[in-house]
């Protein structure tokens, strides 16, 4: 080369910092004084933020194109999930995404479940203290934990392996592009038609295109050393205009069109689309297109920048949108904690009203966690009064489910000694007194309230065996017995069918003993089923008619059948009884009679100057009667009853005699 093209070549290179340049990371191997040090350019200043962050975003794409993909797989809201279902989303992304499109995805996941669990067995820690264990010594076995990490384990090993097999690939690019910079460098120092040298340098770009990608924290700088040295060939190309020249329209036109299309996306009404095809435009700008001319990179730059905040206004207008929002998410959580707070303040104090206050909780928990994001800034104070106020209203819950453990502690007990009292009982022969204490201790029972759970089905199922046991036997009992009945029921049947056609023969004395033996028999047939026993009653009417028939008053008929109730009496469980009860009876009845004979004869005072014609009196005198008919009944019952009850006596009486004349 002349050296007046050398002047030109190592005339001072103006870095069009929008473009990108930095410090050249690859060192010098030419022995030109242009490349006798690195070409320090100085990094762009721009403070950006949605350009730092578009850099950002193409720098991880540029890694692995899959890694893209990220964009379209929905962020749900795992605030809001359960433990459960947080694992059923993160076991669905790991088995259908492609493993480096789901970091984040994965990272807000592991977040809210390591927070869900910890408060979860923060709370079963409490419930094991509180229950008298010591909180050295707990220990808790959660399924859904198991499975988060299993799920997450399998996550992480498909990310390292395929982070490992990328890793070379992305080192050897490295290298590939580094050496295709080197090549790029050594076109401005090179003797040859600017023609070939223009070839050559078409040959570089399309080699670097095709490179592959390389690792993402060295990508931007990679990339700004790279357009750093296309600048300077095109500096050095202005040797030959026409062919700068035309790449230069070139290029402009292609960043023109880019730009229209950056400006058109203000419009679009879904951002985040809009961003990401933003992200793409910058990429093609900043991989694909080479520079303008120098006199029209302000300005278009200037243009597509502008384009580029605009819609990065509209994503801080929908970020303040979205503030608000959490705002609003805040007052309904700090209203929730608020109820929370109330609830503790005024945990109940029975189970059944304690149980209520738990379901209460549960839905408020429930609605925290759906109530979506609040503002970063207070997110982990808000979640720190949550917190607080679950576990104070756990310390209540505990607090009283400790005292109530003693007092089913002390219900053990009692119902301890009902089941030995039933188990002692089980077997026992004293019906009617074994029955009643059955009733008892069933009814005690029942008033004791809850023992300890693990006692809680044993003890129930002893104590029902026990009484069951017996009952079974009482109703085998009983069942043999009604059997009886029907059979005495039937046999009464017919003997009262047989009774009511029975004819007299005219002989009192013959017929009487005739109704004495009908009456002998019915006895004979022993109990009939309780509904029927109005068979008795019947045959009352029958023999009252029989009775009637034989010239029979019916004061001699009700002293007959009376005998016949007093041997029932005589013969039944508690004879003593029994018949003290009757005499007591019959004693009130006599009373009663003379009482109403009494009234009545007083009553006839007020009638002494009136006829015996008169009806009142009449009335009167009638009932006199009556009354009287009926004493000397119940004074005939009370006579022969006496008399039962004297022979009863001597029967037990005369053998204690002769058991004492042998022993003298």
């Amino acid at each position: 080369m002349s050296d007046e093209k050398q002047e030109e070549i190592q005339e001072p290179v103006t870095v069009n910092e929008k473009e990108g340049a930095v410090q050249e990371i690859v060192g010098s191997t030419s022995n030109s004084d242009s490349d006798k040090a690195p070409v320090i350019a100085p990094k762009a200043a721009d403070s950006d933020e949605v350009l730092s962050e578009i850099e950002e975003e193409n720098a991880e794409d540029a890694e692995d194109q899959d890694n893209r993909h990220r964009h379209v797989i929905k962020m749900l809201d795992y605030h809001g999930m359960s433990m459960e279902n947080l694992v059923g989303e993160l076991q669905r992304l790991v088995r259908n995404e492609k493993v480096q499109a789901i970091k984040k995805h994965v990272d807000g996941i592991k977040h809210e479940f390591d927070q869900k669990f910890k408060q979860f067995i923060e709370g079963k820690k409490q419930e094991f203290v509180s229950g008298g264990g010591n909180e050295i010594d707990f220990r808790y076995n959660s399924v859904t934990k198991r499975q988060f990490n299993e799920v997450y384990s399998d996550y992480r090993e498909k990310r390292n392996q395929y982070y490992k097999t990328l890793e070379n690939t992305l080192k050897d690019n490295l290298e590939k592009r580094l050496e295709i910079i080197e090549e790029l460098k050594g076109l401005v120092s090179v003797e040859e038609d600017m023609n070939t040298t223009y070839n050559s340098f078409k040959e570089i770009q399309k080699k670097w295109r095709a490179a592959g990608p390389i690792p993402r924290n060295q990508y931007n700088d990679v990339w700004r050393t790279y357009h750093h040295h296309i600048e300077m060939f095109y500096d050095f190309l202005h040797l030959n205009r026409e062919l700068r020249d035309l790449d230069f329209k070139h290029n402009l036109e292609e960043k023109t069109k880019l730009i229209t299309r950056a400006e058109a996306l203000s419009e679009e009404k879904d951002l985040g689309r809009a961003f990401r095809e933003l992200q793409e435009l910058h990429k093609i700008w900043k991989e694909e297109i080479g520079p303008v001319a120098r006199e029209l990179r302000d300005e278009i730059w200037e243009r597509f920048s502008n384009a580029t905040k605009v819609l990065h206004a509209r994503r801080q207008e929908h970020q303040k949108n979205l503030e608000k929002i959490f705002e609003e998410n805040l007052v309904v959580k700090n209203e929730i904690i608020a109820k929370i707070n109330a609830l503790s303040e005024n945990a109940a104090q029975n189970h059944k009203a304690l149980q209520e206050q738990i379901k209460q909780i549960t839905e408020l928990r429930d609605h925290f966690f759906k109530a979506g994001k609040v503002p970063q800034k207070v997110n982990e104070s808000v979640w720190k009064s949550f917190k607080e106020a679950t576990r104070s209203f756990n310390h209540h819950k505990n607090a009283f489910y400790k005292s109530l453990k003693k007092e089913q502690q002390v219900n053990l007990e009692r119902k301890r000694k009902l089941v030995e009292l039933a188990v002692s009982l089980k077997e026992s022969e004293e019906w009617d007194s074994a029955t009643q204490e059955f009733k008892r201790i069933q009814s005690d029972w029942k008033k004791i309230g809850h023992v300890p759970r693990k006692y809680s089905d044993a003890i129930w199922k002893e104590f029902k065996n026990a009484c069951n046991h017996y009952f079974d036997r009482l109703h085998a009992l009983k069942n043999t017995a009604q059997k009886e009945e029907i059979a005495n029921l039937k046999k009464k049947t017919a003997a009262l069918e047989s009774l009511k056609k029975w004819t007299p023969v005219g002989d009192q004395e013959k017929d009487l003993a005739s109704i004495k033996e009908a009456i002998a028999a019915w006895k004979s047939y022993g109990r009939v089923p309780f509904k029927q026993k109005h068979i008795d009653q019947k045959f009352n009417k029958v023999l009252d008619g029989l009775f009637k028939k034989i010239g029979m008053d019916k004061q001699e008929s009700e002293l007959m059948r009376y005998g016949n109730k007093i041997e029932q009496l005589a013969t039944s469980q508690n004879q003593e009884r029994a018949l003290s009860n009757e005499r007591q009876f019959i004693r009130k009845k006599i009373g009663e009679s003379k009482n109403e004979i009494l009234q009545l004869e007083n009553n006839l005072q007020f009638f002494k100057h009136a006829s015996e014609d008169n009806p009142m009196v009449k009335d009167v005198l009638k009932n006199i009667e009556r009354h009287k008919a009926s004493l000397e009944v119940w004074q005939g019952k009370l006579k022969k009853l006496n008399i039962m009850v004297n022979n009863l006596n001597k029967a037990v009486v005369e053998p204690d005699n002769q058991t004492g004349e042998e022993e003298e």
